[in-house]
């Protein structure tokens, strides 16, 4: 007999699982057609969601997706269920649980209080029956707020991650990009550099050009080397000055170890950056990044949905408390995501699950050049974003990462989100800002170049 059903015009519709139910009820995605899990239909998707919206929350903690006893996010997901947080909706189903979180006496401190109740597979299932300003309505309301050197999330703030990626990791280009950044104020979340390589000397050489840059201005911000967690710690150990760990996260066990990771790896990690004592206002030390279709490309999906999968590595992320994580929302490729419309929905359901099982998330707006998507797609994200309350987004030198090779958002896209939404940077980094005479008393841009920057801007021209 199925389990779930639901019957539009005398045909009835049937779901063998939760797994199933889960995977029907999404909505479209190239991802989910090529795993082979998606919807027959648009009758058969609104059906699915019209049965998921009928499935307790209780179910979600008595029917794991991936078993227990063979995958450690499953695990983790389940031993570190919070049963007191989870009280206030526990005896919600999918849709009343939709309806409560819109309800405006479902405020910021309730959502915080309920987190740690809330499973990934709970966060997935109601995003799949919310429209695009549910999402948006929702997320807004939760705020985290997380700090290393400065401090990230606050409400009214949209802060940026620093992107000077340079295809040979040359010293030159990559601090051309960081006084560019620096200028058009961004750089508060981190400034953070993806390698040319993996090799450690070169991971510990773009370190101390970081470091050497944030103690010669003394900019309240962290720098990041997004390299593998064991690079990192190899770093660590011959005495390199790492702020962050970095390290791209999945959903499932199998999906971790294509990485080269396991949980206690990221717990040495963690571990190893918080012996170095680095931070000034807090010690938020680890830096996620997270994607739909990572656990389908790695052949570890376990037959769930996309973004099902997504969900539970957001629940990877929260189990470090890290100081940023980020969803790389349409950088895997249209495999996944094919187009704007798919980018759009994915980066605001990302961001929504993440902010609702208390994570500081971000997100890439971003795309490849060959998904059916542009720049105008990227602006209503980032817009919608901006209004939902994103934690940081990427700033990238005309917005165009020339090692990575895929389009993002630029210096000037952040300032544009700033401005039309009353948006300000962290508020240590809005200060420095000040001081330096990058901004004015108004807190826009100075006209002219700030006499601390002209020497560095010569040594560049030389």
């Amino acid at each position: 007999m199925p389990r779930f059903s639901h019957t539009i015009d005398s045909h009835a519709y049937a779901f063998a699982s939760l797994k199933e139910l889960l995977a029907k009820a999404t909505p479209p995605r190239s991802g989910d057609v090529l795993a082979g899990v998606a919807a027959a239909s648009a009758r058969e998707r609104v059906a699915a969601q019209l049965a998921l919206a009928d499935v307790p929350l209780l179910t979600f903690l008595n029917e794991a997706l991936v078993p227990y006893e063979d995958d450690e996010v499953t695990r983790l997901i389940i031993d570190s269920h919070d049963r007191a947080a989870f009280a206030p909706i526990a005896h919600l189903c999918v849709g009343d649980f939709r309806d409560w979180l819109l309800d405006d006496a479902t405020d910021t401190a309730l959502l915080a209080q309920v987190a740690a109740g809330v499973t990934p597979e709970m966060a997935a299932a109601v995003s799949k029956i919310m429209r695009l300003q549910d999402l948006v309505l929702v997320a807004r309301k939760c705020r985290v707020v997380t700090s290393f050197r400065n401090t990230l999330g606050l409400a009214g703030r949209l802060s940026t991650r620093l992107q000077p990626n340079h295809p040979t990791d040359d010293a030159t280009g990559i601090a051309a990009s960081i006084l560019d950044g620096l200028l058009l104020g961004s750089g508060d979340a981190v400034i953070g550099i993806n390698p040319a390589t993996d090799n450690v000397a070169q991971v510990v050489s773009l370190l101390q050009l970081l470091d050497a840059v944030i103690d010669q201005y003394q900019i309240p911000t962290q720098s990041c080397v997004l390299t593998h967690v064991t690079n990192t710690l190899e770093a660590i150990r011959r005495g390199a000055p790492v702020d962050l760990v970095f390290q791209s996260v999945a959903g499932t066990q199998a999906a971790n170890r294509s990485f080269g990771i396991d949980l206690a790896l990221l717990a040495e990690g963690r571990a190893a950056a918080l012996s170095l004592g680095r931070g000034t206002a807090g010690q938020n030390v680890m830096y996620f990044e997270t994607g739909q279709g990572s656990a389908l490309s790695a052949g570890a999906h376990h037959g769930m949905d996309q973004q099902t999968c997504e969900a539970r590595a957001h629940a990877v992320a929260r189990a470090f408390q890290p100081l940023l994580v980020n969803s790389v929302v349409g950088f895997i490729g249209p495999e996944y995501l094919y187009d704007g419309k798919q980018i759009l929905r994915a980066g605001l359901e990302d961001h929504f699950c993440a902010k609702l099982l208390g994570l500081p998330m971000g997100c890439d707006v971003c795309y490849t050049n060959h998904a059916q998507a542009d720049q105008d797609d990227m602006d209503a994200l980032l817009t919608m974003l901006g209004v939902a309350g994103c934690n940081f987004i990427m700033g990238v030198p005309g917005a165009d990462d020339i090692m990575l090779g895929y389009q993002s958002t630029s210096f000037h896209d952040a300032l544009y989100a700033r401005r039309v939404l009353g948006l300000r940077p962290a508020p240590e980094f809005e200060a420095w800002l000040a001081r330096m005479r990058i901004t004015d008393a108004q807190g826009n841009l100075s006209a002219a170049l700030p006499s601390a920057f002209q020497a560095a801007l010569l040594r560049l021209d030389d």
